[in-house]
């Protein structure tokens, strides 16, 4: 089996100003970089306002640092948007792309996600690209078939294992304190290694696959115990440097 390094990344959504960033990044900085050989990689996603903020907080602890969305352009006339190639100029290294809440807030399609992931590896980062079925359409028995979809729809021609990482999030499960069980979670993520490993033309053993939803201290490790889960993305308890904290060392659980 290929050996995947854990990644534990904390996506803080639309929350904080600078004080809060300061005690977060600031916290979870000088915890990982205590850390002798630390297990995993650690890294913070904060919304655009904070990134410059963060990285000053985070400078020289190992962890590193993404964006929340890119736009699929490199610049023009796209007000309020922000590029993949300006996340990089901040000192960015990863961002996320296709999250549920964009694509249903905002209607992106998988073209729209696999044009934003393009973009992010042009300009040098690592696109998070989010995958994961709805409420509805897993009690009609078509996760795995929706996720299979959102794989081969997403993910960029130039993917690999060094500028992409999966992130399953099963929309009903994000911010609702629902949680699907191990064996479910397990089952999307096989699926969804054996659909990278046809995109992406036998590179899928060595592609991080993250989980997400509602992942928390209590069930970290019945998680990322799971053979193809390589860490998590994790939203609200990312927010909380102690239940950040505590996700993370259950990776050497």
């Amino acid at each position: 089996m290929t050996a995947r390094r854990p990644l534990i990344a904390g996506n803080w959504k639309m929350n904080g100003l600078k004080a809060d960033a300061e005690l977060l990044a600031g916290g979870l900085a000088s915890r990982y970089k205590a850390l002798q050989k630390p297990a995993f990689d650690m890294l913070l996603c904060p919304p655009a306002t904070l990134v410059s903020v963060v990285a000053g907080h985070i400078a020289g602890s190992g962890l590193v640092l993404g964006g929340q969305d890119c736009h699929a352009s490199e610049k023009g006339a796209h007000t309020g948007d922000i590029s993949a190639w300006m996340l990089r100029d901040l000192g960015c290294g990863y961002v996320i792309v296709g999250h549920s809440e964009r694509r249903a807030d905002h209607r992106e399609s998988n073209a729209v996600v696999k044009d934003k992931a393009q973009a992010a590896q042009a300009a040098g980062l690592i696109a998070v690209i989010c995958i994961g079925e709805t409420e509805g359409e897993r009690d009609r028995g078509e996760a795995l078939s929706v996720v299979s979809e959102q794989i081969r729809g997403s993910l960029p021609a130039g993917a690999t294992a060094q500028n992409t990482v999966l992130a399953y999030e099963p929309v009903w499960a994000i911010g609702t304190g629902r949680t699907p069980t191990p064996d479910d979670v397990a089952e999307i993520h096989a699926e969804a290694r054996k659909v990278a490993n046809q995109v992406m033309g036998g590179g899928g053993e060595s592609l991080r696959i993250l989980y997400g939803g509602s992942v928390k201290p209590s069930n970290a490790v019945d998680f990322l115990g799971l053979t193809d889960v390589d860490g998590a993305l994790v939203g609200g308890a990312s927010l909380k440097v102690d239940d950040f904290w505590a996700i993370a060392q259950a990776c050497d659980a």
